[in-house]
């Protein structure tokens, strides 16, 4: 069993890099990054944690995973925010990156050529499957990349898309369990299958 100095030491040593922690929806990347963020301070390291000022699902001003751990953080409009509320921090957290704007990413080297350990949480893909705003280019550039998943809500296989529930075609629908379910990729297939045949079915004349 380490001593605590042992255990700080190894946490302030993983510094100068980026982390990166995706999935679909309901698989625990939030939880995953307060976790880490609370070893840190326990470690006694600074720590800053940022979230996109139009995620108020939860909280305003906390960061709270589905199983409602949580930690305080500081909303903002704009990545290139956190070069300016970030300095002299060992570690900054950013939680649903993929509602930044892609600034997010040079921002993340930035701090990580300053030496900060930079943790990022988000979607990697959007309800249609597609890649899901600065999240790829983030995965490009991590030195480790964690791909989480939650349970499929159609037949129990690891879940590999949000799908989404209700109508609308926008990229950006801030929701719950009401708006999406993780479901496999068989089963999202079917779900779009039985989706367009119900729409055919209303198109047609009576």
């Amino acid at each position: 069993m380490n001593r605590f100095s042992d255990y700080n030491q190894m946490e302030t040593a993983r510094r100068g890099r980026i982390e990166v922690i995706c999935g679909s929806m309901f698989s625990g990347k939030t939880e995953e990054l307060i976790r880490r963020l609370k070893r840190a301070e326990f470690a006694r390291q600074k720590v800053e944690i940022f979230k996109p000022a139009l995620d108020t699902r939860y909280s305003v001003e906390e960061v709270v995973s589905h199983d409602s751990n949580h930690i305080l953080s500081t909303p903002i409009e704009s990545s290139t925010s956190i070069l300016l509320l970030a300095n002299d921090c060992d570690v900054v957290g950013i939680d649903e990156a993929q509602f930044f704007d892609n600034d997010l990413i040079e921002v993340c080297n930035e701090l990580a050529r300053r030496g900060t350990r930079v943790i990022i949480a988000g979607l990697d893909m959007d309800f249609k499957c597609q890649p899901f705003g600065p999240m790829p280019s983030l995965m490009a550039i991590a030195d480790e990349v964690t791909k989480v998943h939650a349970i499929c809500m159609k037949c129990g296989n690891l879940a590999y898309v949000s799908h989404r529930l209700v109508s609308g075609d926008k990229q950006v629908l801030l929701g719950e369990k009401m708006e999406y379910e993780p479901l496999c990729r068989e089963c999202y297939l079917e779900a779009l299958r039985d989706r367009e045949a119900a729409e055919n079915a209303e198109s047609q004349p009576e």
